[in-house]
């Protein structure tokens, strides 16, 4: 969060720290969090909005049509797949800072900076080269259609190029919402999203002094403005002085708190194989839909991207409760865990419902940006959406429940239930009945997986043993931190679970 004053200036990080407090910590619950979450979703619906109006150039470029779209459906698939390889240490990240951030630690917060950054920059890299070298391979084993293959390595290839500052941009969002500003997030990603729009056909159709790239223009887009929105960032949070950056000073927090790095590791994986669960079923279930040929693949393209629309709201709702969450737990008020959870699901089912039944009303209108006019695939498309839509309003309701869950390092558990859904219903349902009942199998996998998760999700957080976990182990001289940071906000020699759990009763009654 911008700061008036040096970073290392005692007062000035009080004064911060109380300002998260009175966003995060203090006050009424449903409108602090949807005040904090309406940057989150804004960012989300400019990213999808971003790959929406790519699409409609690619798909409405002469020259490319179908097949681009199935090359761009591929190498997004993926793309999606490798973000999430660190989405987890992202929001290991944003948990311990916001921790940190609610008990009035912000030392430790910049410690967790320092050593998140190193992590990224190693991680980043190592992604980029191997995936340049491997992309062939990756797309083959995907069964990208041989019509679409070339244009998907060109574009994916780029995209890895790009991934080292995708990476950090994301890294840097996640820790300022952690520190209570979402709203600094949102401008720059407005950035980067007009960036790219506006580089987007320039580059893919060559228009004015830019050359025709097709696809690659496409990519190009991506890397140009992912770039600069980050550079800028950052240049903009120095300038405001941020608590959470680096000065020369403090270069030495780069050499990582092994501490730290292991809850990263420990507590973030977890997370990120979440991500890559979901991304590796939905690379599984490409390579059904690819068998059925290019028009079923740029219909189920175009259908994803509607679906994102759906998932937004409970996207940001999730990401906004985890923050919210953490800053009480650092700060000790476990009397609003509970209702910020029960807060954060009622708010993402009345939302997320609301657009699934405009689109649902829409029909075929909803799928004129994303294929060309008059094209059969639109008919498939919605046929698609109408099996699989609604399924994603219970499904998207439940990341409150799973933000709140992580917030206290409980990750474990919602990686099985989602493995479960995933890869023991989805994924096996798809594959045994779609030799007897063709493409309808896949679809209806969707609603069977999504049911399945949101039911065993709801049960753990009801039964589970959630409330015990803790972000960072306790320090070698055997003291047990409460949610991991700094001075305990809350002693659990002297506050035990059973407490805990009181402490939420007498806040429900009080609320």
């Amino acid at each position: 969060m911008p700061d008036s004053q040096p970073a290392a200036a005692p007062p000035s990080a009080g004064a911060h720290a109380r300002h998260a407090r009175r966003n995060l910590t203090e006050g009424p619950i449903t409108s602090t969090l949807l005040v904090f979450s309406l940057p989150v979703l804004g960012g989300n619906v400019l990213q999808t909005l971003n790959g929406t109006v790519n699409q409609f150039f690619v798909s409405h470029t002469p020259g490319l049509g179908v097949t681009a779209i199935t090359a761009l459906g591929n190498a997004n698939t993926l793309m999606f797949l490798l973000m999430g390889a660190v989405f987890g240490i992202s929001m290991a990240s944003n948990i311990l800072i916001a921790q940190a951030v609610g008990a009035g630690d912000l030392p430790q917060a910049k410690t967790v900076m320092g050593t998140a950054v190193t992590f990224f920059f190693a991680v980043s890299i190592a992604l980029a080269l191997i995936g340049w070298r491997l992309t062939p391979g990756i797309l083959g084993a995907m069964h990208t259609p041989p019509a679409a293959r070339d244009d998907a390595i060109i574009y994916l290839r780029i995209i890895f190029i790009a991934m080292p500052f995708m990476y950090f941009f994301m890294f840097l969002q996640m820790a300022q919402r952690g520190a209570g500003d979402s709203k600094t997030p949102f401008y720059f990603m407005v950035l980067a999203v007009l960036l790219e729009i506006g580089l987007n056909p320039c580059l893919i159709r060559g228009l004015g002094p830019f050359p025709r790239l097709g696809m690659a223009g496409s990519a190009t887009a991506t890397l140009v403005s992912q770039a600069i929105s980050l550079v800028l960032l950052m240049v903009h949070l120095y300038r405001r002085r941020s608590v959470l950056m680096l000065r020369p000073s403090e270069l030495h927090l780069l050499r990582p708190d092994m501490r730290i790095l292991r809850a990263l590791v420990l507590k973030g994986m977890p997370m990120g194989v979440q991500m890559l669960v979901m991304s590796g079923a939905a690379v599984v279930m490409l390579g059904f839909v690819n068998s059925f040929g290019a028009l079923t693949a740029a219909a189920y393209a175009a259908a994803s991207q509607v679906w994102a629309y759906v998932q937004m709201p409970g996207m940001a709702i999730g990401a906004s409760v985890s923050s919210m969450a953490a800053q009480n737990i650092g700060a000790g008020r476990w009397d609003r865990v509970n209702r910020i959870a029960a807060s954060g699901l009622a708010s993402s089912t009345a939302i997320t419902g609301a657009i699934a039944a405009v689109i649902y009303a829409l029909g075929a209108l909803s799928l004129f940006f994303l294929l060309p006019a008059g094209s059969p695939a639109i008919a498939v498309a919605v046929h698609i959406n109408r099996m699989v839509l609604w399924s994603f309003v219970l499904f998207n309701a439940t990341f409150a429940l799973t933000g709140v869950v992580r917030s206290t390092g409980a990750v474990f558990p919602p990686l099985i239930i989602l493995t479960v859904s995933m890869w023991l219903i989805r994924v096996p349902f798809a594959s045994a009945l779609t030799p007897h009942f063709g493409s309808e199998a896949i679809w209806w996998s969707f609603p069977l997986g999504t049911i399945t998760s949101s039911v065993l999700t709801g049960l753990y957080f009801l039964f589970g043993g959630w409330r015990k976990a803790r972000m960072l182990q306790p320090e070698a001289s055997g003291q047990a931190p409460d949610a991991g940071q700094g001075p305990p906000a809350m002693d659990p020699q002297e506050v035990d679970d059973e407490a805990a759990d009181a402490l939420e009763t007498a806040g429900q009654r009080a609320g």
